[in-house]
C-alpha cells in the first residue's frame, strides 16, 4: 500500500499499485509523485519503487501541430477610384458634360491601374473599363458637335438647318 502526495500538497492513500497505475493513467499522478510505502519514513518520487521503475522515463512528448482557426479568405472589394470613374462617367454621358466624363476617364484609369498592381486585394476592372469607355464615348459625341457645329457655320446648307442637341 502506497501514500502519495498530490499536486495540491495533500496526502492521499493508503491506496494500491493497481490504484495508483489508474491514476497514473487518468494523469493525475507520475514517476515524480512523491510516495512512500505504509510504514517506511520519507518521501522519494514514485519512479524509484521498482513496481513503478518504467515511470522513471519521461513520456515522450507528442508534438502535434497547433490547430488554428479556420479563417474564410478577405473578399475581394472593388477598387474605389474604378467605382468614381464609373459613377463620374455616367454622369457625363447622360446629363453633367465634358468635365465629368474627364474625371470619369482620370479616375477609370487609376483605377485600373490599382486593380492591376493589387490583384490580390482589389476587383472592379470592368467597372474601370466602362468608365473609360462611357468616358471616350461622351468625349467624341462632344467632339463630333464641335465639328458638325463648326462645319455648319461654315457651310450652312450642309445640315439643312438641323440642330442637334445631346
Amino acid at each position: 500500500m502506497y501514500k502519495i502526495i498530490g499536486a495540491d500538497g495533500k496526502e492521499y492513500g493508503p491506496a494500491t499499485s493497481e490504484v495508483l497505475r489508474r491514476w497514473i493513467a487518468e494523469g493525475r499522478v507520475n514517476g515524480q509523485t512523491p510516495a512512500q510505502t505504509e510504514g517506511t519514513p520519507g518521501w522519494k518520487p514514485l519512479a524509484t519503487f521498482p513496481e513503478f521503475a518504467d515511470l522513471a522515463a519521461p513520456p515522450p512528448i507528442q508534438r502535434t501541430p497547433p490547430i488554428l482557426p479556420a479563417t474564410a479568405p478577405q473578399p475581394l472589394k472593388n477598387s474605389p477610384m474604378a467605382v468614381a470613374g464609373f459613377v463620374c462617367s455616367l454622369l457625363g454621358l447622360m446629363c453633367c458634360g465634358a468635365l465629368f466624363s474627364v474625371l470619369g476617364l482620370v479616375f477609370s484609369i487609376v483605377g485600373l491601374s490599382e486593380i492591376k498592381r493589387n490583384p490580390q486585394q482589389f476587383t472592379g476592372s470592368g467597372l474601370a473599363i466602362a468608365g473609360i469607355v462611357l468616358s471616350i464615348l461622351k468625349l467624341l459625341i462632344i467632339a463630333l458637335i464641335i465639328v458638325f457645329g463648326f462645319w455648319g457655320g461654315l457651310f450652312p446648307g450642309l445640315l439643312h438647318h438641323r440642330r442637334f442637341f445631346l
